[in-house]
């Protein structure tokens, strides 16, 4: 049994892997969480974003949606300000954006995670990749989802950070076959009922 490759760059990484990634998620904080570590990570690489994680927690008030959606002029400067994050304020007024929109889904579906998990039919789908050279790096859910956020107005969500998000929270289990997760994750997808 191989871990998936990319899960062997650095101990953080391992025990996302491990820990979290895959693991199908309803949780409305937790995905909000997820959805702006995607948005930050945008044309940058996991790791990079994995690194700072703490440093995102405390600078977003613990991905509190409600506080993230008030954010003042003042506190956003202080976001510019702080190394621990990355510092694009086009990010940073994103995460405050989609926070506001984040909000407007959860009044109109009762949360958000039933807004999201509609776009794989409310089961997540368990692939069975042989190689990660298999895996797409956007599908036609992913599509469907990243042009709804879209049009619902979110920012730095195309399709490919929304497939990663999709991957990260469960949606789709993309450890390949021969890696001990792939199963471990297919059994709590099976069991998964939003």
């Amino acid at each position: 049994m191989n871990k998936c490759k990319w899960s062997l760059s650095s101990e953080l990484m391992e025990k996302y892997h491990d820990k979290e990634w895959g693991i199908p998620l309803k949780d409305d904080q937790k995905l909000f969480e997820f959805l702006m570590l995607e948005s930050a990570q945008a044309g940058l690489s996991w790791s990079t974003i994995l690194n700072k994680r703490e440093n995102y927690r405390k600078a977003y008030q613990n991905f509190d949606i409600q506080k993230v959606a008030k954010w003042t002029e003042k506190k956003i400067a202080s976001l510019m300000d702080n190394p621990g994050i990355i510092r694009n304020e086009k990010k940073i007024r994103a995460a405050k954006n989609n926070a506001q929109c984040f909000i407007e889904i959860q009044k109109e579906f009762g949360s958000f995670a039933k807004y999201q998990w509609q776009f794989v039919g409310g089961q997540p789908i368990i692939n069975q990749w042989k190689d990660a050279k298999e895996i797409p790096a956007i599908t036609k859910e992913s599509e469907a989802l990243a042009k709804d956020l879209k049009k619902r107005g979110f920012k730095f969500l195309g399709p490919t950070t929304v497939y990663a998000h999709m991957q990260a929270c469960g949606m789709v289990n993309d450890h390949c076959i021969d890696c001990p997760c792939h199963e471990k994750v297919s059994k709590k997808m099976r069991s998964f009922k939003i």
